[in-house]
């Protein structure tokens, strides 16, 4: 099936690795040129460099998209270096010594630094995607929310579900915002995903995760990779302000360690 993305421009954040690097490389392989923006300059190298080795015009946008001058930045470098702005990737997030804390006793520097991220960033980005986007006539913006608020959420992430709750109603009112201009935007809601992160885990918290899920695995970076491909697609013209669930049909939680 032809998803009509040849010779389209997309900027997916966070990009270097793990999800978004596999989101940019479906794009790629449908026909994109890519901008890659991390705040990890030489892994968005390595990547970009990959995607050139492969025939794809792609170009780097380092820059923290959780900040407005950053996000101004990475979408202005992105226009100028693909010479268009046709799709967006909300990807960019952080986790890791953020999370854990329950509410009571979480800080507001973890609070803010986990909503910046995941919510205002894409925020931010699309703010000043959109505008190019219009001048095209052409948009595909796909968020990136999480199993985590289809679950119910879990104890520990209070700042996370949050966000990722609001990127869901960002989505659904942004979509309500932009359609007419023939830009569309969706949300994605990825279970847990085989990156380098779940490879930390004890092969005993994996084996909970996976024996929980009905499908028996995690789901894989590229499956991730072609939903994104399909939003963005011209296939996929009439999905609008969707949340799309990629759970492997687990949407509860349970881990045995709460």
């Amino acid at each position: 099936m032809d998803l009509g993305l040849k010779g389209k421009a997309a900027l997916v954040t966070g990009a270097a690795r793990g999800i978004g690097k596999a989101e940019a490389l479906a794009l790629a392989a449908e026909g994109c040129s890519i901008a890659i923006n991390d705040i990890d300059r030489e892994a968005a190298e390595a990547t970009a460099a990959e995607l050139r080795a492969n025939g794809t015009t792609a170009v780097i946008a380092i820059g923290d998209v959780s900040e407005e001058p950053g996000a101004e930045a990475v979408v202005r470098e992105a226009h100028k270096g693909l010479g268009r702005l046709d799709i967006l990737v909300n990807n960019a997030g952080a986790g890791g010594r953020h999370l854990g804390a329950h509410a009571e006793n979480m800080s507001l520097d973890d609070w803010d630094i986990i909503v910046r991220t995941h919510l205002r960033s894409t925020f931010l980005c699309s703010k000043y995607a959109v505008p190019l986007m219009r001048e095209g006539g052409f948009g595909r913006i796909v968020n990136t929310s999480s199993m985590n608020v289809t679950g119910g959420g879990r104890p520990g992430v209070t700042n996370y579900s949050a966000a990722k709750a609001g990127v869901i109603g960002f989505t659904r009112t942004l979509a309500k915002e932009v359609g007419s201009a023939g830009i569309t935007v969706n949300a994605i809601a990825p279970g847990y995903v085989e990156t380098a992160l779940i490879a930390g885990f004890s092969p005993e918290k994996r084996a909970i995760i996976a024996g929980q899920n009905p499908l028996g695995r995690f789901c894989q970076p590229e499956e991730v990779g072609a939903l994104i491909a399909f939003l963005c697609s011209t296939q996929a013209a009439f999905i609008n302000g969707a949340l799309i669930c990629m759970d492997g049909g687990k949407r509860d939680f349970f881990w045995g360690d709460q």
